[in-house]
């Protein structure tokens, strides 16, 4: 297929994606929301230009799914529909790469069971929309390499914005995009001047978000610092390099590492594999987590794919043989991004896998803390309506004096979110972490405060303090089990006076 034609897309994209989006529908749904899932979900019913912690489309997507009351069911079904996306453009790219069906099948196995690619198509995240846009955008640049009408920069432009209002690292990826294209021959696309107009697309779209975020101080600037100093774990280049090879299933490893020498020996793909290798350079110089560059997979594993059909052309009995090998080994470790196991199971499965390929707790942990039994992804999907439900049995026993002045306090926002959305009848819930922050106290004066997860301040705050009861739940992550529950009275001064000093952005 030459890219002045009109882009075809074969059956086998749309029978992938159907698939694809089927199997992640029935086996996403399971478990209970996820502890960021509930805190976008809020996010979204504050419609803003931005927020602390990420950009304003997937809140909103998310809230969407909510409007007509709680359901886990069409929350999942937006990652589903994404991950189907994923198999979907994967398909396209492979064919224009080249690609024969086998090639098409074999990348749609790869992108579905790629642990990390998986994960972003079961539960809702910044990094979801990403699965359809990064290679979306390369399979764009590839035909415009190839000599496709260059105003298709005007919608490579679109994509951009709307990839970077879902999750800003898709800027790093247009970095490393950028400096693939200046080291080769077709460097010369750039000088067009539908080029500059996709670019200024881009930073249409992109700038109400960054004037809401000049206008609070970057947030997201000083959360991310935050993660640079004690919260989040520094990868050794080497051990991110083994963590990449990990989160796309190990036994994938030897196509992947063929489709990046694939991008690279193709004159015009070559951007591409430079693109690979820049991005995981700039995380590696600059300490991101190991599923930050994640959406960049879909590319390396259709070029992998198209590489393997060229190597079975003549060996044909391969091809069913290979297919079957990447099911096998992807389903090995779907039970660890893929709530499909009861959690007893599950618990058992992942540490029989763990100790038969020698993995340590700590070898995938992106972020200091206790380890949970489940995986901390899957601990962070329990606990969160009973917490709501203990929270409203405290206040249920208040007097009525103290419930009319009481506000909900949280130490962090999936407590305050899981309290917010599940909970009937309760005065608002503030807490000083990321948005909930910026929302203020809610014109409360902080006389009765049922404090979750606090101690009233240690009694510099309030006058008393009490326990009410200690929150404890099967399964959840450690550092929820026994949270206590407080009632705080009496303070001491203003709580609007008190607040700035309360912000915790991390």
């Amino acid at each position: 297929m030459r890219a002045s034609e009109p882009l075809s897309i074969p059956k086998i994209a749309w029978i992938a994606a159907a698939i694809a989006f089927i199997l992640h529908l029935i086996g996403n749904p399971h478990y209970g929301f996820f502890r960021d899932e509930l805190y976008f979900i809020i996010c979204g019913f504050h419609p803003a230009w931005g927020y602390v912690d990420q950009p304003p489309i997937v809140p909103l997507l998310a809230a969407g799914t909510q409007v007509f009351g709680h359901s886990l069911v069409l929350l999942r079904a937006l990652p589903a529909l994404f991950a189907a996306g994923s198999v979907f453009v994967t398909c396209l790219l492979v064919a224009e790469l080249g690609g024969s069906t086998f090639a098409m099948a074999t990348a749609a196995l790869l992108v579905f069971f790629a642990p990390v690619l998986m994960s972003f198509g079961m539960k809702v995240s910044t990094d979801m929309p990403g699965l359809v846009l990064w290679p979306l955008i390369a399979l764009l640049l590839l035909r415009i390499v190839r000599g496709a009408d260059p105003r298709n920069w005007l919608i490579v432009g679109a994509l951009l914005g709307l990839a970077c209002e879902s999750k800003y690292s898709v800027i790093f990826f247009a970095v490393a995009l950028l400096i693939g294209l200046l080291v080769v021959p077709q460097r010369s696309i750039l000088l067009s001047k539908w080029f500059v107009l996709g670019m200024l697309i881009a930073v249409a779209i992109v700038l109400p978000n960054a004037l809401w975020q000049y206008h609070y101080g970057f947030p997201m600037w000083q959360l991310l610092e935050a993660g640079q100093h004690g919260k989040n774990v520094i990868a050794s280049p080497a051990l991110y390099l083994v963590q990449e090879i990990l989160i796309t299933n190990i036994f994938f490893a030897p196509l992947l590492i063929a489709g990046i020498v694939a991008l690279i020996r193709n004159r015009d793909a070559r951007f591409l594999g430079i693109a690979y290798l820049a991005l995981i350079a700039i995380m590696i110089v600059l300490h991101g987590k190991h599923y930050y560059p994640a959406n960049i997979y879909p590319i390396v594993f259709a070029a992998g794919a198209v590489a393997l059909a060229s190597w079975t052309t003549r060996i044909a009995w391969l091809r069913p043989v290979a297919l079957a090998a990447i099911s096998l080994a992807g389903l090995m470790f779907t039970p660890f991004v893929l709530p499909v196991l009861s959690e007893p199971n599950l618990a058992a499965y992942q540490s029989s896998i763990a100790n038969a390929l020698h993995l340590g707790k700590g070898t995938l942990a992106t972020e200091h803390g206790k380890t949970a039994q489940i995986g901390q992804d899957f601990a962070d999907m329990h606990g969160w309506r009973r917490l709501a439900t203990v929270v409203e049995r405290a206040y249920a026993i208040l007097p009525p004096s103290e419930k009319s002045q009481a506000v909900i306090a949280a130490s962090n926002y999936g407590e305050a979110s899981a309290i917010a959305f599940f909970s009937h009848d309760l005065p608002p819930v503030i807490s000083g972490h990321n948005n909930f922050w910026l929302w203020g106290t809610h014109g409360a004066t902080g006389n009765v405060v049922i404090d979750v997860n606090g101690d009233c301040g240690g009694g510099k705050i309030f006058r008393t303090s009490q326990l009410m009861t200690r929150f404890r739940a099967e399964w959840i992550t450690p550092e929820e089990d026994g949270i206590p529950i407080m009632l705080c009275t009496g303070i001491k001064v203003p709580l609007n006076s008190i607040w700035p000093k309360l912000k915790n952005y991390n």
